[in-house]
């Protein structure tokens, strides 16, 4: 068994995040990350790889290299969290004990939830800008669609990391078809459990503008749950809009389907202690610490927060994260000034070249962090989205600087 001072479990964006603005505030600090993977990827950018203009290669970095100096690397998947003995078990079956644990692994990606999807994925038509192998199969797929065809994107009934990856690629799918004169010749068709655009109301009024200008269609109530990859048919779930029922089916041939999976909290969190009644870990919203064990604290994906799932919230988590937690140290209590009020933004890329930047707060409000009028699409959001930002990236978030 060992023992660490600050264990965080997760080394992605909200863990490695974290970890160095931990050290950055206190060198002596005992910290430890521990992660599987050896490659880290940023994920933002594969959107922009499923429609041909990002370097997929650009978007993964040796995991390594990120790791701050002075933290403990552990290698292994975690099997269980017990926050009422302050012990994490790894799948190697050894256990880590901590003074303070940091609960960030992400978000589950459950393909198999989707009957059919994880036998389709891959061919056929059937992509997604969930994996990292897949993104360059979206782009054949987008370019190989002609006149007569039908592509549908989906959205599931759960939380997903980031919430509008589905609408980014279908925007830019319907401008590679405008621009190259299929416009109204391929349809283009949005299939999606919700009942709106975007829940924000000055970013859904500019979306729905984005849609009169491709005319592209969005069904909402509908929710995939069937790839039959053998017929190119995909099957949706009908949903009363008032009982939330389900009423009947949908069966629909595509050529291109660009699904985003069901997801759900790592289950070996909604299998512990430290799990609200949702699977999510059970933090305060506003100071990120958890509500019945105060030397555990969340952030990101798989946090107990109503914000969406982005990297922009892990942003403005992690600063107030590490402030309570060295506060609880040093008092065992939680600052008074350093609150979360559920920042996120959504880039939202409706066409090569122009992005519309949706941030926004805990109350769905508009919560504008630059000096410009990010509330329309603009080119100047697509240089954000496609350059400024991966540097903001790898060089000030995962280095502690952002």
């Amino acid at each position: 068994m060992s023992h660490h001072q600050v264990l965080i479990v997760g080394g992605g964006t909200a863990g490695i995040t974290v970890a160095a603005q931990l050290r950055r505030k206190n060198r002596t600090l005992d910290v430890a990350i521990i992660e599987p993977s050896e490659v880290h990827y940023y994920q933002p950018a594969w959107t922009l790889v499923d429609a041909g203009t990002y370097d997929q290669q650009a978007t993964k970095k040796r995991t390594e290299d990120y790791i701050p100096s002075g933290v403990a690397w552990i290698k292994d998947r975690v099997a269980t969290i017990s926050g009422a003995d302050s012990k994490v078990t790894l799948e190697s079956g050894g256990d880590v004990t901590y003074d303070y644990l940091v609960v960030a692994p992400g978000i589950q990606i459950d393909w198999h939830k989707v009957k059919g999807l994880p036998e389709a994925l891959g061919k056929g038509g059937v992509c997604s800008n969930y994996l990292y192998d897949q993104a360059p199969y979206t782009w054949e797929v987008l370019k190989s669609l002609k006149a007569g065809d039908k592509a549908f994107f989906t959205q599931p009934n759960t939380p997903i990391k980031c919430g509008g990856a589905p609408q980014k690629i279908m925007w830019l799918t319907a401008d590679y078809l405008r621009r190259n004169g299929l416009q109204g010749k391929v349809d283009v068709e949005m299939m999606s459990p919700g009942t709106m655009l975007f829940g924000v109301e000055v970013f859904r009024k500019q979306l729905e503008k984005v849609q009169a200008r491709y005319g592209s269609k969005w069904s909402h109530y509908t929710n995939l749950v069937e790839i039959r990859g053998d017929k190119n048919e995909a099957v949706f779930d009908l949903i009363d809009k008032e009982t939330g029922e389900v009423t009947g089916q949908r069966v629909e041939h595509y050529n291109m389907i660009h699904v985003v999976p069901p997801q759900s909290a790592p289950d070996f969190v909604k299998q512990s202690d430290v799990a609200n009644a949702d699977g999510w870990v059970e933090v305060d919203h506003n100071t990120l610490q958890h509500t019945r064990f105060p030397n555990v604290f969340s952030l990101g994906d798989a946090a107990g927060t109503p914000n969406a799932k982005t990297g922009a919230a892990v942003r403005k988590q992690a600063p107030v994260l590490v402030a309570n937690m060295l506060r609880v140290m040093k008092e065992d209590k939680v600052t008074d000034d350093k609150r979360y009020f559920g920042y996120t933004s959504c880039p939202l890329t409706t066409g090569y070249g122009e992005m519309l930047l949706a941030e926004f707060n805990y109350k769905n409000e508009p919560d504008p962090s630059l000096p410009i009028n990010t509330k329309k699409p603009r080119k100047s959001m697509w240089i954000l989205k496609k350059y400024v930002l991966p540097q903001l990236y790898w060089k000030g978030m995962l280095r502690g600087r952002a």
